[in-house]
């Protein structure tokens, strides 16, 4: 991927950040990575998305240092950094504030399968305990959190998910916080059923084969 491909996906997936209502104004925050070119694209300290531009994201090398850009990476550039250093399978990191999925951060709850959706992380949302953003505490409470999940809940602040490519990564963002909402709900209205681990376990196997290709994103 070069270099204006990679900040015109930072560019895009973070306006849809906004429209898909997974956050506001410059919250949150989004990155790619090329390992064959030793090169990560990520969103700048706190520029709306909005009014972001290719040419305002932020190209570092994998280690951190800054190759390309004239802003601040993100602040929380350390725990994207550490995720591609611990899951070869991650190519993309998007991190939410989405509401529901917030609420369940700021409860101190994990998000189990209530719904077959929780799939896409996995088994379950699991949590990752509080720490101040864009400390080195908090990059090792994500990759210590997450294991082998595509998403975790970040105690008090929101939710990192990731994936082989961009759409992957925000396509679980999106699904991971409407199964906040359903369990917000049901946990609003008496107690929800939640999907043993053998069921996932299909759920799981399927949907490794769904779709129209191995790149398919929509729903199921």
């Amino acid at each position: 991927m070069t270099i204006q491909k990679q900040r015109e996906t930072i560019v895009s997936f973070g306006r849809k950040m906004i429209t898909s209502q997974l956050t506001t104004g410059a919250g949150g925050n989004l990155s790619v990575c090329d390992r064959a070119a030793g090169r990560v694209a990520i969103s700048p300290s706190g520029i709306e998305y909005f009014d972001l531009k290719p040419e305002d994201v932020v190209i570092t090398d994998l280690n951190g240092q800054v190759i390309e850009g004239r802003y601040q990476p993100s602040s929380e550039l350390g725990f994207h950094l550490a995720l591609y250093r611990e899951r070869q399978d991650v190519s993309a990191v998007v991190h939410t504030h989405s509401v529901y999925a917030t609420t369940m951060a700021c409860l101190g709850w994990e998000i189990p399968a209530v719904h077959y959706l929780v799939g896409f992380s996995g088994y379950k949302v699991p949590l990752a305990p509080y720490a101040t953003f864009g400390t080195p505490e908090l990059a090792r409470n994500v990759t210590d959190s997450i294991g082998a999940y595509n998403a975790v809940l970040l105690a008090n602040h929101g939710l990192v998910s990731v994936g082989g490519d961009m759409a992957r990564a925000f396509n679980t963002a999106e699904e991971i916080e409407l199964v906040a909402r359903i369990y917000y709900q049901t946990k609003s209205v008496g107690d929800p059923v939640v999907l043993p681990d053998e069921e996932m376990e299909r759920v799981l196997a399927r949907f490794a084969t769904y779709g129209q290709s191995p790149k398919d994103k929509g729903h199921v």
